[in-house]
């Protein structure tokens, strides 16, 4: 025990000597430490918000979703006005009702292109829906209330409008109670939706459009006021779409059986949509097993990298001690000289490099956390990016892997050390 205490502050006090040369031949080890740590974080929080994002889907649903077919937006050239029909059908929606086991089926139908209130308009995505979305998509009714089966009985004119849409139509006044219009039909907010985090992230790509410009109003008001034809303008030209059904969200309780009921709806679309190609299925679970894997491969590159760095960084510490050893020669030779064995000599040099790379292992872990946490500070304040998430796997796994590095590379050097001639070591000047 004194020999080793005694080794331990001859290695720690050579190091203090030359605390320039120590902390240049540590940088190695900080930098890969500190990258390591910074891109595992960096990773988690990109992957989680992308989870996150996915979940908000539901993880349990499955989305069937009417899409326009390849080709169908080229028209004839004397074909001034067209209608293009296409996507679910009602007839669809009774046939997917018979899915077994779906525990709630939501349908959704776009209608209505103008949404406005007086000279303030928004470019909102105005759906026909039941009270049942509310529960299928997890909705979050901020202000008011959300639709119900009376609303929808007795087709009311009433509204459940998105966070932006509020803010855009109504930026001074309370949106409940007030009216606007979606082409010529009159709507009133009953109810105004908590904002969700789905802008420019994997949720929008997936739902296709950001949830906070949606406007949902009772379905059968939709079928009623607005039928199943659109009309959109072009230039010279008029397109009339006619979509029956443009979504079906299908809830499945048990999440084991989610992919099991998507293979029974792919099956069932493929045998009148197949040739058309005009509905896909969206399986927000296997989205979220798809991101996870890419994260991780993505994540275990980025590690790669970081230990690439932790071995320059072993490298460098293996070129310093092999030139320490040649300048310490003939303290080398005094240590042989009065008693000190082959291994004291691998001793003293170990400790040093193993101090070498745990300190510098330790500053690599708290630049690797000081550059996290400014990045979640900079998410949070300023945004652009997701914030980390620190995990102690990677950082223990970093700091482990440095220290071995340390003992790794230097062990040359210190069995190179130990087999210095006395006699020669003694004479060397």
């Amino acid at each position: 025990m004194n020999f080793f205490l005694a080794t331990l502050r001859l290695g720690l006090a050579n190091l203090w000597v030359h605390k320039l040369r120590s902390l240049l031949t540590a940088l190695g080890i900080i930098i890969g430490v500190g990258a390591v740590v910074a891109i595992a974080a960096y990773g988690e929080g990109t992957k989680r918000a992308a989870v996150q994002d996915i979940m908000r889907l539901g993880a349990s649903n499955i989305i069937v979703r009417s899409v326009k077919p390849p080709g169908s937006n080229v028209a004839g050239q004397n074909e001034a006005t067209r209608l293009s029909e296409y996507g679910l059908t009602r007839k669809d929606v009774r046939r997917l009702e018979t899915v077994q086991p779906v525990d709630r089926m939501v349908a959704l139908k776009r209608v209505g292109d103008r949404t406005r209130l007086g000279t303030r308009s928004v470019p909102a995505a105005v759906f026909g829906t039941t009270p049942g979305l509310k529960d299928a998509a997890s909705l979050v009714v901020e202000r008011g209330r959300y639709l119900t089966d009376a609303d929808d009985e007795g087709t009311r004119n009433f509204a459940v409008v998105g966070a932006e849409v509020a803010e855009t139509l109504f930026p001074l006044t309370d949106p409940l109670g007030e009216s606007f219009l979606v082409d010529s039909q009159r709507f009133v907010v009953v109810g105004v939706l908590r904002r969700v985090g789905l802008a420019g992230g994997a949720g929008t790509a997936l739902v296709g459009r950001d949830l906070n410009f949606d406007i949902h109003i009772p379905l059968r008001t939709a079928n009623t006021r607005f039928g199943d034809i659109r009309s959109s303008q072009g230039q010279g030209s008029s397109e009339r779409t006619k979509i029956e059904i443009s979504e079906v969200i299908m809830q499945v309780s048990d999440q084991s059986m989610v992919k099991t009921v998507a293979a029974k709806v792919e099956r069932m679309m493929e045998t009148e949509h197949d040739e058309k190609q005009d509905v896909t299925l969206i399986v927000p679970l296997e989205l979220i097993e798809q991101a996870e894997r890419v994260q991780f491969r993505s994540n275990v590159l980025m590690i790669v990298i970081g230990g690439l760095s932790l071995f320059v960084g072993g490298v460098g510490i293996m070129n310093i001690m092999l030139a320490s050893v040649t300048e310490r020669t003939r303290e080398i030779g005094i240590r042989r000289a009065l008693g000190a064995t082959r291994q004291h000599i691998i001793a003293q040099f170990l400790v040093e490099t193993t101090t070498l790379s745990c300190v510098g292992g330790l500053i690599g872990v708290a630049t690797g956390l000081g550059v996290s946490l400014a990045l979640k500070w900079y998410a949070e304040n300023v945004g652009g990016l997701e914030p980390p998430v620190v995990m102690m796997l990677p950082v223990t796994v970093a700091f482990v892997f440095a220290v071995l590095v340390g003992i790794a590379f230097g062990l040359y050097p210190a069995v190179r050390a130990s087999q210095q001639d006395p006699i020669v070591a003694l004479r060397h000047e």
